[in-house]
Order: structure tokens, then C-alpha cells, then sequence
């Protein structure tokens, strides 16, 4: 029996992920407000003032007391000064006056309602006000959207570009956020070329680098690409010392499995700590994850859509993990668009064409390339589709479980 977990199932693998992230927090730091988008919170926000923090017109008009109208027909208000967005400019309505207004526009002392341009008549150096308006008409209160003191943001969410707004709204200069974890990425393996190389019989192309880069960098990352790790024990164990030693993740691609070639597992376990190694999806069985130094390492699979589906499954939990993050992945249902034969036992995930249906709902068209070398079916597709474990037929219009990229 191995002395670390093997095949198992992906949730037990997030939650061992999660667990080790936990302990491996990347730490906090303060940045402007206007360049912590995209991070993540570090502590909460309770509201500093109020939303709105005084009394202030919802629309252009007219302002006045609402005690001035009479009960029945239009009344005939005295203008006595008019009220613009900005300061206040001290002006007093008393009984029988009004003032124009604009949106946004403090109310003067001694008004609470507001009549909307469109619905008033101006003559002899007054205003006419329809009857029916009731009392507050048009007026936005002191604190309506927030209350001064309020909880506005909580630690673990992501500062999206409506969150940044609210803090900006707050007056809020900095923001405490997590600490964005540095990450190296390695391919293995001696077959592999650069782009734009000639290539000789048995060598491929190394793809799986720029797809990492570009998945970590789609997550606000800047990852640091390391040399191509050949198949050579001794090398490959002074590269990835090197990398475990300075960066909080190192993310590798091939030499995972149980291959001549696959020296992974017994450099991890002989320099560091495996927490598992196997699980139980297709593709990407042979994932491992462990610890070396100060690093925690994700080791994927060398198949290029190997690689896709345990970063978006399992890379994403680590770094959501590293940086507290507590905001869900976004996970779809969608029908299937076509039937499916699911012949194994492992979870699977398909790559699929998501859409509307023209329903209001949405429709995933699987690939019939469903080979984990295969990554145009990839390049064609923007989902996974997520086949749960267990041995089933799929119907065209079943409901599935999907992860959109």
C-alpha cells in the first residue's frame, strides 16, 4: 500500500489541495484601490460613510416641501434659486417655494420632494406642480444604498471591476488584498522543440508551456517559463530544487506517469512530500501533487488536454487556495447536444461548443475528439463538459454539469 493517496476521486483530490493551500498562504499587502482589481480580498470592508451620504434629487426638477401642495389639483410654487450638483449652496425654501434641481443635487433646507422636469409648467415666475406626487417623490436618502458602518465587502472575494466602483464610491484609498503567489512553470521531456524550430523524426512541439502561461496569466498570474527539464534525474532534480526553493508553486507538465521517463514521483518523494498521485478523471489520471522546500508542486500530465483539465480542475483550487479565495468558480448546466457513451468509471471531462439555445437556456455540443492528445478539439471548444463517475448512456437533452474557458 502507498504511504499517499492514489486514484482517487477529483473532489477528495480539490480538498487535499485546498487543505495544503490553506497552510500556504501567499500572505497580504496593500495596494491603491484603483490596482487591486482582479485580486483577492484580504480582510473585510465595513462602509466608512453613507451611500448616498446626504439627501440628493434622483432627477432633474423641481425641489420643495411636500406640506406646500394642496390636497386637490396642481399648486402654484413661488422659484426662488436653483440647487446644482456639487456643494450645497446654503439656499432656505420655505412654505409656498421651490428651487430647480439636478440629478444628483443636494436637497436645500426645507425640502423633501422632488417634481420631474417632464410633469411640471412654469408661468409667471413660478412653478405649477401636479397633484398626486406623494411625499419624498424623487429623492434618494443618506445611506439608502449602504448604511455608514455597513459590511460592504468580505475577505475571500474577488475584486471585480463593480467591487473596485463601491470602494471608490467609500472614498477607500488602499485595499488589503492577498499576495499573488509566484509560480514556475516546467515541461519535461527530451522530445520536446520550440516553436519555430525544425523538428527531427520523433520530436514534437512544446505546446503545453505557452498553454500554462497562458491559462496562469488568464488568472492575473506572472509566471516565470523555466528551460525544458530533460529526461535526466540529476538535472531535473537541480532545476526543480532550485524553482521549490524561490517560488510558492512550481506547475510541471509530463514525466508523471509510470514510464522509464517518468522520474517525477520518485524526485518528489525523495526530496520532498506526496500528498497524491493519481485520480480518478479522464483525462489526467496521472496528476501529482506534493510539496518540495518552500514550493507546493502541481505535476500534470504531458497530453496537451491532460494538461487543460487538471489546471482548470485542479490548478484553480490551488491558487483560489494560496490566496484565500472564497468566491466560487462559476459551474453551468447546460443540455447535452447529442447523445454519449460513457464507457468508463472515471469522472470525465469533454470538451464542448457552449451556447444558447434560444430558449433561455443553454445547449453543450460535445467533440467527438475525445483523445487527450488530441487539442484542436480543444481549440475548437469552449467548456468542459463533466461526465460524473460511473458507467452511463447520455441522452441528446440531458442536463450536464459544465466548466466554461
Amino acid at each position: 500500500m502507498t504511504p499517499y493517496p492514489s486514484r482517487i476521486a477529483v473532489d477528495d483530490a480539490i480538498a487535499l489541495i485546498r487543505e495544503a493551500a490553506h497552510s500556504h498562504r501567499t500572505g497580504t499587502e496593500s495596494l491603491a484601490f484603483n490596482r487591486a482589481g482582479g485580486r483577492v480580498l484580504a480582510d473585510a470592508v465595513n462602509a466608512p460613510i453613507a451611500l448616498p451620504s446626504f439627501d440628493n434629487s434622483r432627477m432633474d426638477g423641481v425641489a420643495f416641501a411636500h406640506a406646500s401642495l394642496t390636497a386637490e389639483g396642481t399648486t402654484w410654487l413661488r422659484l426662488v434659486g436653483e440647487q446644482y450638483a456639487g456643494v450645497l449652496g446654503g439656499l432656505h425654501v420655505g412654505p409656498g417655494e421651490c428651487v430647480r434641481i439636478t440629478t444628483g443635487a443636494p436637497m436645500p433646507e426645507g425640502t423633501d420632494t422632488v417634481a420631474i422636469r417632464e410633469d411640471i409648467v412654469e408661468r409667471d415666475g413660478g412653478i405649477e406642480i401636479p397633484s398626486g406626487l406623494r411625499a419624498g417623490a424623487d429623492v434618494r436618502r443618506v445611506g439608502e444604498d449602504v448604511p455608514a458602518g455597513a459590511g460592504v465587502l468580505r475577505a475571500g472575494q474577488v475584486l471585480t471591476p463593480a467591487r473596485i466602483g463601491l470602494a471608490a464610491a467609500l472614498g477607500l484609498p488602499t485595499l488589503t488584498v492577498a499576495r499573488r503567489p509566484t509560480v514556475a512553470v516546467f515541461t519535461t521531456g527530451d522530445e520536446l522543440v520550440e516553436p519555430g524550430l525544425p523538428l527531427l523524426p520523433g520530436q514534437v512541439y512544446n505546446s503545453n508551456r505557452d498553454l500554462l502561461m497562458g491559462l496562469l496569466r488568464a488568472e492575473g498570474l506572472e509566471p516565470t517559463a523555466w528551460p525544458t527539464l530533460p529526461d535526466d534525474p540529476e538535472r531535473m532534480q537541480t532545476m526543480l530544487g532550485d524553482a521549490a526553493s524561490a517560488f510558492d508553486v512550481v506547475i510541471t507538465s509530463g514525466g508523471v506517469s509510470a514510464g522509464q521517463k517518468d522520474h517525477l514521483p520518485g524526485l518528489l518523494k525523495a526530496h520532498g512530500r506526496i500528498g497524491f498521485w493519481k485520480v480518478r478523471m479522464k483525462p489526467g489520471m496521472p496528476v501529482l501533487f506534493g510539496a518540495w522546500d518552500r514550493a507546493l508542486f502541481l505535476c500534470l500530465p504531458g497530453n496537451p488536454v491532460s494538461t487543460l483539465a487538471t489546471f482548470l480542475t485542479l490548478g484553480r483550487a490551488l491558487l483560489d487556495g494560496l490566496q484565500g479565495r472564497d468566491d466560487p468558480r462559476p459551474v453551468w448546466q447546460a443540455r447535452l447536444g447529442g447523445d454519449w457513451r460513457k464507457a468508463h468509471a472515471r469522472l470525465e471531462f469533454l470538451r464542448g461548443q457552449l451556447a444558447p439555445d434560444g430558449e433561455g437556456g443553454l445547449r453543450v455540443v460535445p467533440n467527438a475528439a475525445d483523445a487527450s492528445h488530441q487539442l484542436r478539439a480543444a481549440a475548437d471548444s469552449n467548456a468542459l463538459i463533466v461526465l460524473a463517475e460511473g458507467l452511463r448512456d447520455y441522452a441528446d437533452g440531458d442536463i450536464v454539469d459544465v466548466l466554461p474557458y
